[in-house]
């Protein structure tokens, strides 16, 4: 296939860097238009991150002497463009809300790490191995929204719950629903983007509160599992969880520490490692070029998961879970792992965007 021609809403940014570190030599798309604020606009790129790249790997070369485009300049976006993935946060989240639609209204897909639109019942939430049938909705949203056939909004949910849910989605659909969850997580710092890094009172040191992520963690899951109901997205309702939600002095990874009771029946240790080691998704016989062949990969060890040993695993992909055992208080309890930058944010938008490509709704003329 062509490559598709692909924009970045708010490139400079540290998810935006992340998207072009993962797209540089992605098979279906390429990148050919970066866009920040009146800060950014109209330097090359190279000098508008110049002592502000955070990623590991020097900038790739193709992208370093594009021209940032004004994000506000819609009028310049190259004609060629078919969608834009969204590192783009404004001060207010409903000005973020509706510049997305905005762009949308153009006839552009927009696929967004903001968390802005993720409680819009019209715009799909998607983890491509959960609910990739939640893309139904799009044909809603535009018929709502008056939008162009080709424009829409499709969001990905926080990193937070990336190293958990799946794992709990796959013993679901294998016969085995969950009633209670308890979640802890211990987040990295770069899930606080550059100002995680970089805040010297990080370091060495726990932070044991991170606002408004509790009820990201506790809330986003139910609208994933939820179903198209007259028009928008209704939350699943047999589903309880706690959060408590911490940050780490790691750079990439988040931990988390799962409490599980089961609704009926509870599967063996051996039943649930073996559930995990075989799921797949719906998705996985569509051959996306960033999924992984194992989503779910369970270590034996008992001192695993570990970050550094874990976190890359599936190229970032993939969940690492460890330590399945009873506990005291509820039916079974383990540890998951993420890569809180590639599976929690710009990968698995990137995902997300693949799947949207083979169901029709990203087109590449």
């Amino acid at each position: 296939m062509n490559k598709i021609k692909v924009g970045i809403l708010g490139a400079t940014g540290m998810v935006g860097q992340n998207y072009l570190q993962l797209l540089s030599n992605h098979p279906w798309f390429e990148v050919i238009d970066l866009s920040a604020s009146n800060r950014s606009a109209g330097k090359k790129f190279k000098d508008a991150v110049s002592g502000k790249w955070m990623m590991n790997n020097d900038i790739p070369k193709q992208f370093e002497n594009l021209t940032v485009r004004n994000i506000h300049d819609i009028g310049s976006i190259p004609s060629s463009v078919k969608f834009f993935f969204s590192a783009l946060d404004l001060e207010e989240k409903e000005d973020t809300c509706n510049f997305e639609f905005d762009y949308a209204s153009l006839g552009y897909p927009i696929i967004s790490n903001s968390s802005a639109n993720r409680w819009t019942d019209d715009v799909p939430m998607i983890i491509p191995e959960i609910n990739p049938q939640h893309s139904d909705i799009i044909s809603i949203q535009q018929k709502n929204r008056n939008l162009p056939s080709t424009g829409f909004v499709a969001v990905k949910p926080n990193c937070s719950i990336q190293s958990y849910l799946i794992a709990l989605v796959a013993l679901e659909k294998a016969g085995f629903p969950i009633k209670d969850v308890q979640v802890t997580t211990l987040q990295a710092l770069s899930g606080a983007g550059a100002n995680g890094l970089t805040n010297k009172n990080w370091r060495e040191n726990v932070i044991p509160f991170i606002n408004g992520e509790e009820k990201k963690t506790e809330m986003e899951p139910l609208k994933i599992l939820g179903e198209i109901q007259n028009g928008k997205i209704a939350n699943f309702n047999n589903l309880k969880i706690s959060a408590t939600c911490t940050r780490v002095p790691v750079v990439d990874g988040h931990t988390a520490i799962v409490q599980i009771n089961f609704k009926n029946k509870i599967p063996t240790e051996n039943e649930i490692i073996n559930i995990w080691s075989n799921y797949k998704g719906e998705v996985h016989d569509l051959e996306l070029p960033s999924s992984p062949e194992f989503p779910i990969i369970y270590n034996k060890d008992s001192n695993r998961p570990q970050i550094k040993l874990d976190v890359n695993n599936g190229n970032g992909m993939s969940i690492t879970i460890g330590r399945l055992e009873k506990d005291t208080f509820f039916d079974k309890k383990f540890i998951g792992l993420s890569h809180n930058t590639i599976r929690g944010a710009s990968g698995g938008a990137i995902l997300m965007a693949e799947l949207l490509v083979k169901k029709g709704w990203i087109k590449s003329e």
